[in-house]
C-alpha cells in the first residue's frame, strides 16, 4: 500500500503545532499500525530527519501507551482494540490517513504524538487502593464468600488499562469512565468497603482538579474503550458519591 500521513508534529507543550504530510509506500496489511510508524521512522532518520514521537511499550494491548487519534478516532478504526492492535488491512491503498495525540487540557503534549497522562496516575493515587492493616486474625481474602456477580463485574472494571480513549473520545474531555472503573472494582468487593467513602470522594474530587470535564452521557467513551468498559460504572461511582456526601 501507498499512504499519505498527516501527522501531527509539535516540540512541546508550549509550542504551536501543525499537520505535517508524509508518504510511505510498500505498507503490507498484516503490518500494526505501530511497525507502520517505524517504518516511517526509520526512512525519516535514514534521510536525517527527526522521526515522530509517539508513545508505547507493550505492543500486546496491555500497557495502554498507544494512545493515538487516527482519522478523529482514539485508536483507530476499530473497536475493542489498542492502536498497537490496529492492523494496516483496515486502510486501502492511497488513503490518507490523520495521526494526532489525544486532545484533552489534562493531557498536555509532551512531543508530537505523545501527551502526559500522569493525571491518570494521581486520580489513581488518590484513592484507587487498599490500605487497610491486615495484621493479626484478618480473614485471608480468597475465603471471603463473594457473589460471582459481583466478582465478575468488578474484574471487568479491573481490565481498564488507563489508555485515555474515553477522554479523547468524550467532546467534554471526561474522565468519568476511567475514575469510575477504577472506584468500581473495588466498591463491588467487601475488601473494598472499609475505605468506600473516602476513597470515592478522594478519587472524583482528583479528577475535578487535573481539569477533566464532566459527563453528558454521550456514550462515545465506552464505544472508544478498548476493554469495553460499561458506562454502568460510571452511574455506579455517582450512586457511591452521593452516598458518600450524604455521609460527610
Amino acid at each position: 500500500m501507498n499512504l499519505t500521513l498527516k501527522i501531527w508534529r509539535q516540540s512541546d507543550a508550549n509550542s504551536k503545532g501543525k499537520l505535517v504530510d508524509y508518504n510511505i509506500s510498500g505498507v503490507e496489511g498484516d503490518m500494526s499500525f505501530l511497525e507502520m510508524l517505524d517504518v516511517l521512522n526509520e526512512d525519516l532518520i535514514n534521510k536525517g530527519e527527526e522521526p515522530v514521537v509517539f508513545d508505547h511499550d507493550c505492543r500486546e494491548g496491555i500497557c495502554g501507551a498507544c494512545s493515538l487519534q487516527i482519522n478523529g478516532e482514539p485508536h483507530g478504526p476499530d473497536r475493542l482494540i489498542t492502536t498497537c492492535q490496529l492492523h494496516m488491512r483496515k486502510f486501502n491503498d492511497g488513503d490518507t490517513i490523520y495521526i494526532e495525540p489525544f486532545r484533552a487540557k489534562a493531557f498536555p503534549v509532551v512531543k508530537d504524538l505523545m501527551v502526559d497522562r500522569s493525571s491518570f496516575e494521581r486520580i489513581q493515587q488518590a484513592g484507587g487502593y487498599i490500605s487497610v492493616n491486615t495484621s493479626g486474625n484478618t480473614q485471608d481474602a480468597n475465603a471471603i464468600p463473594i457473589r460471582k456477580e459481583d466478582a465478575d463485574e468488578a474484574m471487568d472494571a479491573a481490565t481498564c488499562i488507563g489508555c485515555g480513549a474515553c477522554v479523547a473520545a468524550c467532546k467534554n474531555a471526561s474522565a468519568m469512565l476511567f475514575t469510575s472503573a477504577k472506584v468500581s472494582q473495588f466498591a463491588l468487593l467487601p475488601q473494598g468497603q472499609v475505605e468506600a467513602t473516602e476513597r470515592v470522594l478522594a478519587m472524583v474530587n482528583q479528577m475535578d482538579e487535573e481539569g477533566f470535564g464532566n459527563c453528558t452521557n454521550t456514550g462515545a467513551c465506552e464505544i472508544e474503550c478498548p476493554k469495553g468498559i460499561s458506562l454502568e460504572n460510571i452511574a455506579r461511582m455517582n450512586r457511591e458519591y452521593l452516598k458518600a456526601s450524604m455521609k460527610g
